[in-house]
């Protein structure tokens, strides 16, 4: 008979990580507090000197640190890559991982001042996608040089694609939210409006525009104006 293999330490303990940050991305932690956890956990199953993750701004235009376990001041306040800049954004652009034995020694990465101060030497740079499109990028580096395992590199994609998951569902709500919330307050002020036109015989262009004049001049949203119209026009029932 087969020997069944063995399940290692190694193994057990990215399970349970993976498993972690699953729970996280589920429950209603805030993001940066589920990106915070994604980075840690990541970091203690990588045996990681510093785990980072960079995401792209609005703009596509610069990578930035979004979250890191590291409390180098240093290396978490070092300025944004800019597009097409360095390793990481060589995996943004071919949404492929990377492996860089040393970064000293890779003449396309970038800040290996703060990389020789905090002895960083090897770097796996993974990205995040959604729907093959990457929407920031994962970086692990090993204090000492290390050659990373096809193992590691899919471990690291896994986390990399849950945290993807995790940034495009928030970001998914918070533009649900923001579509009810103005699909909502177009009501209001349509309801306000009618009352404007039938009590003070207003065109509904300048019943929109004192609606919208009172807004600017009492700095209170429109919904929370047109809301006040219609309880006047209650108690005057």
């Amino acid at each position: 008979m087969p020997k069944k293999k063995q399940i290692t330490t190694s193994s057990l303990n990215t399970i349970e990580a993976l498993t972690k940050i699953s729970k996280a991305i589920s429950s209603d932690l805030y993001l940066e507090d589920i990106l915070k956890l994604i980075v840690t956990v990541t970091a203690e199953v990588m045996n990681s000197r510093i785990c980072t993750l960079m995401l792209l701004d609005d703009k596509k235009q610069y990578l930035v640190i979004r979250a890191t376990q590291s409390i180098s001041e240093e290396y978490i306040n070092k300025n944004p890559l800019k597009k097409g800049e360095g390793i990481v954004w060589k995996a943004a652009d071919t949404n492929k991982p990377i492996v860089v034995p040393d970064v000293l020694k890779e003449p396309d990465y970038k800040y290996k001042d703060v990389a020789e101060k905090e002895g960083l030497v090897s770097l796996l740079c993974v990205p995040m996608a959604v729907k093959n499109r990457a929407i920031g990028v994962l970086n692990c580096y090993t204090s000492k040089p290390h050659k990373f395992s096809k193992t590691e590199i899919n471990v690291l994609t896994s986390v990399a694609n849950q945290a993807a998951i995790a940034i495009e569902n928030t970001e998914l709500i918070v533009k649900t939210r923001v579509i009810q919330e103005e699909l909502e307050t177009r009501k209001v002020v349509e309801k306000a409006k009618g009352i404007l036109m039938r009590e003070e015989g207003l065109t509904e262009v300048d019943a929109f525009r004192r609606i919208q004049k009172f807004s600017m001049d009492r700095r209170k949203p429109m919904k929370e104006v047109a809301e006040a119209i219609m309880m006047m026009h209650d108690m005057k029932q």
